[in-house]
């Protein structure tokens, strides 16, 4: 009998399919040429949760220290949208750049990656 109820139990828990998922109007941005000169840079990647379940940024980690992002502490409730900024530095970093933002989320996708690039112009 208590195998059949552990049985039931985790049944009634694989049926309960209900997910965040975190869908992007982009995942990639082109600063296209910037000076250097005039410092970080910075762009906004909206999201809307699709999902059916709260939506947590868990974390949002970028592949160098010249590139930080910055996410919502809160859960997006399904149908709301929320916002990842992500800032470039390009101070001493003259030529093409391509960064890449990986974001952690309770959603159907844990690990979306996004991508920033462009061209930086050095200071004379």
């Amino acid at each position: 009998m208590v195998f059949f109820t552990a049985c039931l139990v985790a049944l009634s828990a694989m049926a309960d399919d209900k997910q965040a998922e975190a869908t992007f109007k982009v995942k990639s941005h082109d600063f296209g040429t910037i000076k250097e000169a005039n410092g970080p840079v910075s762009c906004t990647f909206e999201f809307t949760n699709t999902g059916d379940k709260p939506l947590l940024i868990i974390d949002a980690a970028a592949s160098c220290g010249c590139t930080r992002p910055e996410f919502p502490a809160k859960p997006i409730k399904p149908g709301k949208k929320g916002k990842i900024k992500v800032t470039y530095s390009p101070i001493g970093r003259p030529g093409a750049f391509k960064k890449t933002v990986k974001v952690k989320t309770n959603g159907k996708e844990r690990t979306i990656s996004l991508q920033i690039e462009g061209t930086v112009i050095p200071k004379k």
